[in-house]
């Protein structure tokens, strides 16, 4: 840390002391127990306190940001959450960031519970099983970034062919990520890193490397030669709908996917940003989800978390607008509205003609046609959903059941999957809100 008129020192803050106290230029660890097991063991509300250090920041390790916050609220968000560590406050700007134990500020304020050393090592979380590329390498490999295959708020995804070590060629997608916005672009770079190089799943998009190198930041993935899930449900005409049973495989190996990041992989992950765009398609049409620069990490004994808005207009759940804690369920949420998009081959929201202005947003339109007994009009013209009416009206069931206002309500993704494939009876659904819908599409 840097003292106000004098030379730089290195110093650990109050209650916590140096890994090796032969090295002053060392890492950090607290001097107490921590974790979400001793929050609920312990039942004493002063069981946690914060120091302040003045001048102090964490630049470019933004976990989520708060806005409008005060410092109370700020240090309020931290004690709520069990993995928060250190919330960094600044009045400056009137707004305030939460990192993984973090909360920005021009003072930052250390919660006695969490180690610092945390976040500094998810920084070095990547250098294990990820391929480190030149930004040579990947021009060359994209032929000079000439062949787009899609983009977003951050970056374009190109084609490009590598060589691997037993010398034969593989294709990839490199995802390059803006970098006139620099802090978006790295936070989105280091979370999809750290993210995904703890996944390892059948219906997960799977990262082969990274460069980082100047301002660049670029991410490479197998390619997917089918594209996304978007282009097969939206770009057909009526006459070239994917099949009835490809689209039952690809609701099921979606949901499998959540399943595993909510509940089986080494920590557990919420996506925050399920929507068609996202989920890609390989040489066999099996579902892979991508893209996880907005996905929140968290152990897997905690339940909950704070942090700000994210996702996609029409695929976002009603308590991201409410400042409630965040769960998995915001993720089975998109899963809701997209299985309505799979089913239909509609996008959630849709310019209508007048007459038909009870069709544009789907999560509505799906419930009416639902209540009034009608529920082939979502697959009007396709004749393999309309012989399969018994399962087509479980599946806008499940869907119902998944954009219910209240979190509780929706179910489990593992649950979605017992429904899906019969193990579990499927219950009449209640209206999900309209006002649920109308903040989704905000």
């Amino acid at each position: 840390m840097s003292l106000p008129d004098k030379r730089p020192t290195c110093q650990c803050p109050k209650s916590y002391s140096l890994v090796n106290p032969d090295d002053p230029y060392g890492s950090c660890k607290p001097d107490f127990i921590q974790g979400c097991e001793e929050d609920e063991l312990s039942k004493r509300k002063d069981l946690y306190d914060f120091e302040v250090l003045i001048n102090t920041d964490w630049p470019f390790s933004d976990f989520v940001l708060q806005r409008p916050f005060t410092e109370e609220l700020c240090k309020e968000a931290c004690m709520g959450d069990c993995m928060c560590s250190v919330a960094i406050f600044s009045s400056a700007i009137l707004n305030a960031v939460l990192l993984v134990a973090i909360c920005f500020s021009t003072s930052m304020i250390v919660q006695y519970k969490k180690k610092l050393r945390r976040v500094s090592r998810s920084e070095t979380s990547v250098e294990t099983n990820l391929h480190c590329f030149t930004y040579e390498d990947l021009e060359e490999a994209t032929n000079g970034f000439d062949k787009e295959l899609g983009r977003g708020a951050f970056g374009i995804v190109y084609e490009g062919v590598v060589n691997n070590n037993t010398c034969s060629e593989t294709r990839v997608a490199v995802k390059k990520l803006n970098n006139f916005l620099l802090d978006q672009a790295h936070r989105e770079f280091r979370n999809e890193l750290n993210v995904i190089g703890l996944t390892h799943h059948k219906n997960l998009v799977r990262l082969l490397g990274f460069c980082e190198g100047g301002s660049e930041r670029l991410l490479v993935y197998e390619y997917m030669s089918n594209g996304t899930l978007a282009s097969l449900l939206f770009n057909a005409d009526e006459k070239q709908k994917p099949s009835w049973k490809l689209r039952l495989e690809l609701a099921i190996g979606i949901a499998k996917g959540l399943v595993y990041l909510h509940e089986e992989c080494i920590t557990r992950i919420i996506h925050c940003d399920i929507k068609p765009q996202n989920i890609l398609l390989d040489d066999y049409f099996n579902a892979r989800i991508s893209d996880f620069g907005l996905a929140k990490l968290m152990n897997m004994n905690q339940s909950k978390t704070n942090t700000g808005i994210r996702g996609t207009k029409g695929y976002v759940a009603l308590e991201w607008f409410k400042n409630m804690p965040i769960t998995a369920q915001v993720d089975v949420y998109s899963y809701g509205v997209v299985l309505l998009e799979i089913i239909s081959c509609r996008r959630c929201v849709q310019e209508m003609e007048q007459e038909d202005e009870e069709k544009a947003i789907l999560t509505d339109w799906a419930y009416d046609c639902y209540k009034d007994g009608a529920v082939d009009e979502l697959v009007e013209g396709d004749n393999e959903a309309l012989d399969d009416k018994e399962k087509l009206e479980k599946l806008v069931m499940i869907a119902i059941w998944c954009v219910q206002e209240d979190p509780v309500l929706r179910p489990s993704m593992r649950n979605v999957i017992h429904m899906l494939e019969g193990t579990v009876e499927v219950q009449v659904p209640p209206y999900p809100s309209q006002i649920s819908i109308q903040y989704s599409l905000i």
